[in-house]
């Protein structure tokens, strides 16, 4: 060639990677018929560029990774500071725990009808008393007086019946007196007519006489049909009187009677043989009426109270048991009543014993009782523990199988006894499951269990 000599395949492929740095286009190859040399075939693009995205997905999956840990919150705890129970199937007893106390079968609280001072005190507290004994007398002198007053005024009205009775009596007995004169008159004319009437038939007698004896007979007939009839009303209108009169005296005597009950009402007595206890009066101190000064507790017989969590309210219901030990023997108490009014959480049932009563138990006694509020069947349980309160039985910390972590996990729980929660999804038998509690832990998506390390 003139002006120079034919370039290698070295030099072309040196001039073309110079073109590609230089403007991004390789150079067009020399014709096949140029040179000795054979231009090489380009790679596929899968071998040029596959490392290239394989270690491009390897970052984006450590990247991935890395935000997916740090999104759920870890929180290191060591392994002997939790407590961990197992899913089972068992036996569940659907009862609770209720610490019970000891009280009177019956208690009468001492009030008084009536205000005033103490004037003694017949008794002491925790004595023993019979039913209307005297325990303590008060004085009310305004109650005297007024006692005294209102019995001279029933007093009064009292004698004015009884003068109102006498006078209906008087007048009973004078027309009683009327009729007996009247008949006995009667009776005297009766007589004379016979005779007239004898004497007129022989001619002894003038008839004038005669018609006049037979017109005064007339004349007393006729008054005593009058006085009968004038009696007969009387009559009536006396016992109508009497009657409301009676009436009206009954009610004064009851007057008298409570007048001198309130009187009666200032010694305060035993309403039954019992304990006196709670004694609350000093001589000298004032009263209002119905102030309580004490109470009166049965003797020798006793019940059960009992303070249930609020949670069980629609559960607990009359004639349950509970079952309880004094002793070595165990014993029975039913519900008898529930006071379904809460306070501090809880509320009140009362109890009674099923058969005698245990043998030297005393007021106040706390006994420990198990609750029955269903009968036993086999069921999901987990070990019952603090968890329960924290998370109200909605999720929990469940163990992933090497033990390491535990994720936390919706469930769903149900009955529970001091012992054991009822499980009803969520959870598998044999699932472990931290029951301790989950303060701290609210917040907290998964726990690491960290290795307690001993010293040497």
């Amino acid at each position: 060639m003139p002006f120079g000599r034919q370039s290698t395949s070295s030099e072309s492929r040196a001039i073309g990677e110079i073109g590609r740095r230089a403007g991004g286009r390789e150079p067009e190859p020399p014709p096949a018929n140029g040179g000795m040399d054979r231009p090489l075939a380009r790679p596929p693009a899968w071998r040029r560029y596959g490392p290239y995205a394989a270690g491009a997905a390897l970052v984006i999956a450590a990247l991935i990774w890395l935000l997916h840990g740090v999104s759920i919150s870890t929180y290191r705890v060591p392994a002997d500071q939790l407590t961990v129970g197992t899913v089972t199937r068992a036996k569940f007893e659907d009862y609770i725990a209720v610490r019970a106390t000891v009280a009177p079968l019956t208690t009468i609280y001492l009030t008084t009808e009536q205000g005033g001072a103490v004037a003694k005190v017949l008794a002491e507290d925790g004595a023993r008393v019979q039913a209307g004994q005297p325990l303590i007398v008060l004085s009310n002198t305004a109650l005297r007086l007024q006692v005294a007053s209102r019995e001279a005024d029933v007093s009064s009205q009292i004698n004015a019946i009884e003068s109102t009775k006498l006078q209906l009596e008087d007048t009973r007995f004078k027309y009683q007196s009327q009729l007996l004169d009247i008949q006995h008159q009667l009776a005297v004319l009766k007589s004379d007519l016979a005779r007239d009437k004898i004497l007129l038939d022989g001619h002894a007698i003038a008839p004038m006489l005669y018609a006049q004896d037979r017109e005064q007979y007339r004349y007393e007939l006729k008054l005593r049909d009058a006085t009968l009839a004038s009696r007969n009303a009387e009559q009536q209108v006396r016992t109508r009187q009497l009657a409301q009169l009676g009436k009206t005296l009954a009610w004064l005597k009851d007057n008298i009677a409570t007048a001198r009950a309130s009187l009666d009402a200032l010694t305060i007595r035993a309403p039954i043989a019992g304990h006196l206890t709670a004694l609350d009066s000093l001589v000298g101190e004032s009263k209002t009426a119905g102030a309580v000064l004490g109470e009166v507790d049965s003797l020798d017989r006793f019940k059960l109270t009992a303070q249930v969590d609020e949670f069980y309210l629609g559960r607990v219901a009359l004639g349950q048991t509970a079952l309880f030990p004094v002793g070595d023997r165990n014993f029975a108490a039913t519900i008898v009543e529930i006071h379904p009014q809460v306070a501090d959480g809880t509320f009140k049932v009362d109890l009674h014993f099923k058969g005698p009563a245990p043998q030297g138990i005393t007021v106040g006694q706390a006994i420990d009782t198990k609750l029955e509020l269903g009968g036993a069947a086999t069921a999901l349980t987990l070990p019952n523990g603090p968890f329960y309160q924290d998370t109200g039985g909605q999720w929990a910390f469940v163990l992933t199988p090497d033990g390491k972590y535990a994720t936390r996990r919706r469930i769903e729980l149900g009955r529970r006894n001091p012992e054991h929660v009822e499980v009803l999804d969520g959870l598998e038998p044999g699932e472990r499951v931290i029951v301790s509690s989950y303060q701290g832990f609210e917040h907290v998506q998964r726990i690491e269990l960290e290795k307690t390390k001993h010293p040497n």
